[in-house]
């Protein structure tokens, strides 16, 4: 592995700093923002000043006048863009479209794409992914789903119910798992004002950085037809893994640049307040935190560059972006835990960016597989002898 950035990516780094720095961070306080997340009207907003800036959809490929970033370039922007909260809305690259959007342009016929997906990419729409189930459906084990998908004629009829979907208030199309008659399960797109999908209620969260919040959604006897199916009958568990991998590893540099903020307003902190006649990050107590949010940072970052090499050499990256999810989600936990600490009381109050950070992070070792789950998938493929 080489960890030079060449020119033109340092040259885009910067550039996304500054951005994020002078067009995104004086809105972090903007009031078009509550409980279930940034309302349209302030996405629409930062949108537009990312498309001004030549950074929106930076992953998207150059056949809609995009970067095409590869997942290295990915690691340097989407880090520097999670600076902010606000910053991935602002370049479209936040869950669930940035995911999304790597799936359709992998899966999608051509129709899909000019209905769907271009204008997912230039920001002028949102979407869905509908697969978490409440009860005895689809969670950590996706084959436990229980919505089903029967052939009805030219097409087929879904019936379910889906929770926990990231952006389902405002996105205009939805992509659903079912499960098949046959025990396969297949991926369908659907416009979410079709007749057949309700919007039962949003759920309450610690997080309110996702535009739509996380909703309920029921299907009852939605009718899809066969042009509307997201690539093969049968295969959507494979086209699952498709957008898990890469999208496992985005959500670690997002999350990653969020933790930077908040050491670097922890840092600032300890810099000059004075406690016991010197400043405190003289003691030792909070300097060796200051120190180990570093070497975590750091940690993190070599994780999320290597996977993306793994990535970007066409490994399937399976194994390593378990293991980074894991590493990653607890490491930037363990820094903006620090960084509550550190900043005292001011940490648990609204007066830095320290705690809502803190709120928005914990889902992080929850979502896209809990710790647990790939623990135990990491372990299954020590076993079998697969890691190598």
């Amino acid at each position: 592995m080489d960890f030079t950035l060449s020119a033109e990516l340092l040259d885009l780094q910067q550039r996304t700093r500054q951005f994020i720095a002078d067009e995104v961070i004086p809105l972090e306080n903007d009031p078009r923002q509550h409980a279930h997340g940034p309302e349209e009207s302030l996405r629409d907003e930062l949108v537009a000043r990312a498309r001004k800036a030549g950074l929106l959809t930076p992953h998207a490929s150059a056949h809609y006048g995009c970067l095409a970033l590869d997942h290295r370039a990915k690691a340097i922007v989407f880090e520097e863009a999670g600076y902010s909260p606000l910053g991935p809305i602002a370049l479209n690259i936040h869950a669930p479209d940035e995911g999304n959007i790597h799936l359709m342009e992998e899966v999608c016929t051509d129709a899909q794409k000019e209905r769907w997906l271009r204008p997912m990419v230039e920001g002028r729409i949102r979407s869905c992914f509908a697969m978490t189930e409440p009860g005895e459906g689809a969670g950590s084990d996706p084959t436990m789903m229980q919505t089903r998908a029967v052939k009805d004629g030219d097409g087929y009829r879904i019936s379910g119910t889906k929770w926990l979907i990231t952006g389902a208030e405002g996105a205009s199309f939805a992509i659903i798992m079912a499960k098949m008659e046959d025990g396969s399960a297949t991926m369908f797109l659907s416009d979410m004002d079709q007749p057949g999908i309700r919007l039962e209620r949003l759920m309450d969260s610690l997080d309110s950085c996702f535009v739509g919040g996380h909703g309920v959604l029921h299907f009852e006897n939605l009718y899809v037809p066969a042009t509307d199916v997201l690539g093969e009958i049968g295969r959507g568990f494979r086209y699952a893994q498709v957008r898990l991998a890469p999208a496992r590893l985005t959500h670690c540099m997002r999350w990653l640049g969020q933790a930077r903020r908040a050491h670097d307003v922890a840092v600032a902190y300890a810099r000059k307040r004075q406690a016991f006649g010197k400043p405190l990050a003289e003691h030792e107590g909070v300097g060796f935190q200051l120190a180990d949010n570093e070497m975590d940072l750091h940690s993190a970052r070599l994780n999320i560059w290597h996977t993306a090499w793994v990535l970007d050499q066409g490994g399937k990256g399976n194994l390593e972006s378990s293991m980074t999810k894991v590493i990653v989600s607890e490491a930037v936990w363990r820094v903006v835990d620090r960084c509550v600490q550190v900043l005292g009381g001011q940490g648990v109050t609204g007066e830095t960016i320290v705690m809502r950070i803190f709120k928005d992070i914990r889902a992080f070792r929850i979502y896209d597989g809990p710790s647990e789950v790939h623990r135990w998938s990491i372990a299954r493929k020590l076993v079998s002898g697969g890691t190598h």
